[in-house]
């Protein structure tokens, strides 16, 4: 059963621990279905400390930094009669000093807007003072590479959170502490979800209940179901308001929250319900916080793009730049005491470049970084090119054994983000900085290896294949596929009779190179190659008979022998 809020938000009462320095929520204001829901005007000032995007303002005056903000409006050069009173414009797809951002500018002025965005593209900040002054408007610049999309809903909503509450005691975009306070004004534990079902923050009040479905959530840090498959979730994001969600017995009753900015559904909020008189109250209170809600989300999503873009460079710098390697490792926090070894983990899904393998991949990535938090207490991890890489440190007695234990944990783990197998390798330990594109490569290597025995195994579902790895478990193999990559691109197989071998059994129908594989796995053991191929020895003997006469081959030189061996064994690996 659902219960939708009616709205009112008289019952919330004052705080009554750290969250009242957080939020101070005004008592005085009833609900009335004729209430005016427009958000009071903000000074611009503190309207661009909300949005915390890297505006420049030219003309930073006292008048201008109090200008009221009440909206953000896009520009539209055919709608000159706009209403801009106390609306930020964003003059996208105008050039400064054109005829076109003078037209804006006497729009703004004479409308008494409170400022204009725009992209210099390279006009001299002293222009673009001149002009603020000449007209009499706050002109505010952004980054030539800015995204107009994002920086519209961040605007909007910085506009809509600041007229709910001050949130000067919680960091914009810690979603951690948002959920503490959440948790703390409804009286019931709280946690937030992304669409595709990821928790992005939870919250740890002591002696607030929780049941089993929240312990397991919040150690996967992943709803059981996906939003887009769970009922449940389909009708939160249906709804403009906060509801009540009846839940199966064993799992307690909910309260959810869709969060919205600019119409983009960022995600929800999910409150153990706090039950009795505590409901209603817990509800309206939602509702008054949805644009606060989705103020932090959009900075907590803008910081963990930003987050993950700058490790996956510095992860990048240190595996394949060793000139800048040391700079990269500052910047990183790396301490090089007892070295590091590169984790590499990929994802088996058929179809890599998709839109569910991406979410996916990002998924793992969570996964990793949690993981390697609790196992080593430090996460140094990135999504690079659908591979995701972690630096494992190389402390104590053991640190394979914690290398293998951490992969074998998130091979396990993953069942939770994706239906497909998660393949894990580890590199060999580098003890210096520039040892580190050796780790990756040979973690790169192994997993490769790992991969293609997962697709043999799913053809052929026989044997068990291999999903973790450290490089030492297969370095046999990786070198002698290291040897027949040397052979191929050297053309020294040009020499050899195995390829005229394979086009003689094509032709003929004929299976001399298998029985050369078996005689050569058995040292040359006929009985045994017999017994490998299911054939009489003497149909062996024959065959090798015919092989020695048909193709010049010597077997009683064991060079040539090793050279087929190494031609045989290199090509089936490949």
């Amino acid at each position: 059963m659902i219960q939708t809020s009616p709205g009112s938000y008289g019952g919330v009462s004052k705080l009554e621990n750290n969250a009242c320095k957080m939020f101070q929520m005004d008592r005085t204001e009833e609900s009335s279905p004729h209430r005016d829901t427009t958000p009071a005007p903000i000074a611009l000032s503190a309207w661009n400390r909300l949005v915390q995007e890297d505006l420049l303002h030219v003309n930073p005056t006292a008048e201008n930094l109090r200008r009221p903000v009440a909206d953000v409006q896009l520009y539209d050069a055919l709608d000159d009669q706009a209403n801009v009173r106390n609306t930020v414009v964003l003059a996208m797809g105008v050039s400064c000093g054109s005829a076109g951002f003078e037209r804006i500018l006497v729009h703004a002025a004479d409308g008494e807007a409170a400022a204009v965005i725009v992209k210099a593209r390279g006009t001299p900040i002293e222009d673009l003072r001149a002009a603020s002054s000449r007209h009499d408007v706050p002109v505010l610049v952004v980054g030539d590479d800015a995204d107009w999309t994002r920086l519209i809903a961040m605007a909007r909503t910085a506009v809509a959170g600041a007229a709910v509450d001050s949130v000067s005691g919680v960091r914009l975009g810690d979603l951690f502490a948002f959920a503490n306070a959440v948790a703390s004004i409804t009286n019931g534990a709280a946690s937030i979800v992304d669409p595709s079902g990821r928790i992005l923050g939870y919250s740890t009040v002591p002696g607030q209940p929780i049941d089993d479905l929240r312990r397991e959530t919040t150690l996967t840090l992943q709803e059981r179901t996906p939003p887009a498959l769970d009922a449940d979730f389909k009708v939160v994001y249906s709804s403009t308001a906060a509801l009540f969600v009846q839940s199966p017995s064993g799992i307690a009753d909910r309260l959810a929250l869709a969060v919205r900015a600019g119409g983009e559904l960022l995600g929800s909020i999910w409150i153990i319900d706090p039950g009795g008189e505590r409901r209603q109250p817990a509800l309206d209170a939602l509702d008054r916080l949805a644009p606060l809600a989705g103020l932090h989300m959009l900075h907590a999503r803008s910081a963990s793009d930003f987050t993950e873009r700058r490790n996956a460079d510095l992860m990048r710098t240190l595996m394949d730049d060793p000139a800048r390697a040391s700079f990269a490792a500052a910047q990183l926090g790396l301490e090089f005491t007892d070295g590091f070894a590169i984790a590499a983990f990929a994802l088996t899904h058929p179809n890599g470049g998709s839109l569910d393998a991406m979410r996916e991949q990002h998924r793992l990535l969570q996964l990793v970084t949690v993981t390697c938090n609790v196992q080593f207490r430090s996460a140094y991890s990135a999504l690079i090119d659908s591979v995701v890489y972690a630096l494992l440190p190389c402390a104590g007695d053991s640190p394979r054994a914690a290398h293998r234990r951490v992969i074998r944990d998130i091979g396990s783990y993953a069942t939770t983000i994706s239906a497909h197998p998660v393949v894990s390798a580890v590199g060999g330990i580098a003890e210096q900085i520039s040892e580190l594109p050796r780790s990756r490569t040979e973690a790169l290597r192994t997993l490769r290896y790992l991969m293609h025995h997962q697709s043999v195994t799913r053809e052929n579902p026989t044997p068990r294949a291999p999903a973790a790895a450290v490089f030492e478990d297969y370095w046999t193999e990786l070198n002698l596929l290291e040897i027949g990559k040397y052979i191929t691109e050297k053309h020294l197989d040009k020499f050899d009779v195995i390829d005229a071998i394979r086009a003689y059994d094509a032709t003929h129908h004929t299976d001399f190179l298998i029985t050369l594989r078996a005689y050569f796995d058995s040292n040359a053991n006929v009985s045994k190659a017999a017994d490998r191929m299911h054939v009489h020895g003497n149909t062996i003997r024959y065959r090798i008979t015919r092989l020695a006469e048909e193709f010049q081959i010597d077997f009683d030189n064991p060079t040539t022998r090793l050279w087929l061996w190494l031609r045989l064994v290199s090509t089936d690996l490949m």
